[in-house]
């Protein structure tokens, strides 16, 4: 069973599609239905279903999947281990972060890293949060830098290394830019823009608000910070935003309530050997992090 047909086997699998998958892998289409068939014909058993445009796991396919998955992984963890024993720091690293810590936190952190380590392919993604937890719960990312999940796996060694303070904003032509002190419950009388609901970011405010009895008003989401800071610019709703992405177009609102922090940090996989690559990236982001972080690490 050669690790080409698994790889094959994955793409077609996630994507449910043999041309998708011929794209994400640089490959033809029926490159890739022979890399399928022939490791149909080493297992004896079809492994998916094609009716129509439609490509579905057959009750083997599904059997197979998960440990395919792990094949890969210790595949991969081998060539790191074998890889580490030079000492030297390249190859490629699997990083993902999201866009608002790529955009605000990552590029001099970067910048530093690639000029002291110039043999390292970065193969860098932007996703959101909980999709990089995913990714490296599956063994498809390396590494990611996010925001901490408020109750991580206990697959994952997750360590703090910034502190977020969020800041309750909206524009200054809203209702709520006259008030000299508020409540939650005033908050809540009018619309917000939030954070998607099965992000980190929402789940920690709107623990906060249900702690009192209260559910939040959200008329609008998104995932992106920087659309949410626009959308409390030109009136939409009230918002939490970091403080670093306050900016003169809005006013910060006083409320009656302990600030609300998130952290952000890395992520590793406990059972994963990591290449000296990724040791490198995480002495960059060790060397960057906040007092504030460590003693969050302490709390937890």
């Amino acid at each position: 069973m050669d690790t080409q047909s698994l790889q094959a086997f994955l793409a077609v699998a996630d994507s449910g599609s043999f041309s998708r998958a011929a794209e994400q892998l640089h490959l033809t289409q029926p490159a890739v239905s022979k890399r399928i068939a022939v490791l149909e014909g080493q297992i004896d058993a079809r492994l998916f279903d094609r009716i129509g445009r439609r490509v579905t796991l057959t009750e083997a396919g599904r059997l197979l999947l998960p440990r395919a998955r792990q094949i890969l992984v210790m595949v991969d963890d081998s060539r790191r281990a074998l890889g580490n024993l030079a000492g030297d720091v390249g190859g490629s690293l699997t990083l993902a972060t999201s866009h608002h810590i790529g955009l605000h936190r990552l590029p001099p952190l970067l910048k530093a890293y690639t000029r002291r380590h110039p043999g390292v392919r970065l193969d860098l993604h932007f996703l959101d949060s909980e999709q990089a937890y995913q990714g490296v719960l599956d063994g498809e990312l390396e590494i990611a830098v996010v925001t901490l999940a408020p109750h991580p796996d206990e697959h994952l060694e997750v360590v703090p290394i910034w502190i977020d303070r969020l800041c309750f904003v909206c524009a200054p032509d809203h209702p709520l830019a006259s008030r000299e002190q508020l409540t939650l419950h005033e908050l809540c009388e009018f619309d917000a823009v939030l954070p998607g609901p099965l992000t980190f970011t929402r789940t920690l405010i709107e623990a906060r608000f249900a702690a009192v009895g209260l559910t939040l008003p959200v008329a609008l989401s998104t995932n992106y910070l920087e659309t949410l800071r626009m959308m409390s610019a030109i009136g939409l709703g009230w918002s939490l935003l970091p403080e670093g992405l306050v900016t003169s177009e809005l006013r910060v609102l006083a409320v009656d309530h302990p600030p609300i922090h998130r952290p952000l940090g890395y992520l590793v996989h406990q059972s994963r050997t990591l290449s000296n690559a990724a040791r490198a990236m995480i002495d960059e982001l060790e060397a960057a992090r906040e007092p504030g972080a460590s003693e969050w690490r302490d709390r937890r």
